[in-house]
């Protein structure tokens, strides 16, 4: 009589292979389905080291660009790798103020940051709180809503944006109220779509057969189905946002001179282009570049990964 013993490099057994699988916890599975993409992780490397960089500006660059007291004019407009009198070397160069170059794009970072990430946090509360309303609700409330974002999406956002500072002013919470104003509608009609699918659903019904407030139907039940969608597009709006405040700022109706800023270091610069001091706006306009594309290739793959019709 002869005995047969399975093979110690054998297949698995499939339960094993179901116990893995719901072993899985979702935050691991969403970790493993973005780092797919060498691409996103890659964006989401540079984005983190750009977004340190920012913070610690104080502590990385050799000056503060925006201290009087550390700047001579004696300096101005040297190209890159030129060592100061005070022993500071300018490794991208200085401006025609003598702010060395390195220094103002991380603190221009901080501004830049700031603004766009601000912008899209307080547009993301006005438009999903407007949303939601407007597909719990219906009817009036959802037509009066639809019809305010149906006019804020038909003028150019640029345009509104310019409108709204021109009679503000310059400033830093002037350009972040601006940008709200003109970034909330498409969060709203963002959320409004997927809470009308979710209205729809035997656990809303549910919810309001128990009597339950409208408040907390809204937010506990129809605010986390509406999150994938709503953190695809706010993650594309920071990079919107930051690019629509580097154009204002170029413009000359963005945040002040005595505030750093991306597209301010681009506009000092602009002047400077076709007499050889190509430093003072090229480095600038890398450094807004770079961080668009991280946002925008982190952005993309979020919503490969949180919309199931995508999805290989």
């Amino acid at each position: 009589m002869s005995t047969t013993t399975a093979a110690p490099n054998g297949p698995a057994p499939a339960g094993s292979a179901t116990a893995a699988r719901r072993e899985e916890t979702p935050f691991r599975r969403f970790v493993s389905q973005f780092a797919e993409s060498k691409l996103a992780l890659l964006g989401l490397i540079v984005f983190v080291l750009i977004a340190l960089a920012a913070i610690f500006a104080p502590w990385i660059t050799p000056q503060n660009p925006y201290d009087l007291a550390q700047l001579d004019i004696m300096d101005g407009r040297l190209p890159p790798g030129s060592v100061s009198g005070a022993g500071y070397t300018y490794l991208l160069g200085t401006d025609d103020q003598g702010r060395d170059m390195f220094s103002g794009i991380l603190y221009g970072l901080r501004i830049s940051l700031s603004v766009g990430v601000g912008s899209a946090l307080f547009a993301a509360v006005v438009g999903t709180t407007l949303g939601l309303l407007a597909a719990f609700f219906g009817k009036r409330t959802d037509t009066v809503i639809m019809r305010l974002v149906d006019l804020q999406l038909s003028f150019p956002s640029i345009l509104v944006a310019l409108m709204i500072l021109a009679v503000l002013g310059k400033g830093v919470m002037n350009v972040v109220f601006a940008l709200v104003l003109v970034e909330w509608a498409y969060y709203a009609r963002t959320v409004r779509g997927t809470a009308m699918v979710e209205r729809q659903r035997e656990y809303i019904e549910a919810a309001e057969c128990l009597a339950l407030p409208w408040r907390r139907i809204m937010f506990r039940h129809l605010l986390p189905n509406c999150l994938p969608p709503l953190i695809v597009i706010a993650t594309q709006q920071v990079a919107r946002a930051i690019a629509l405040e580097a154009t204002l700022s170029f413009l000359g109706l963005g945040v002040p001179i005595t505030e750093p800023s991306l597209g301010l270091l681009i506009a000092n610069g602009y002047q400077y282009m076709l007499s050889g001091k190509y430093w003072i706006s090229f480095y600038p306009g890398i450094a807004l570049l770079v961080t668009i594309v991280s946002i925008n290739l982190v952005g993309d793959q979020l919503r490969d990964v949180l919309n199931p019709r995508l999805q290989k």
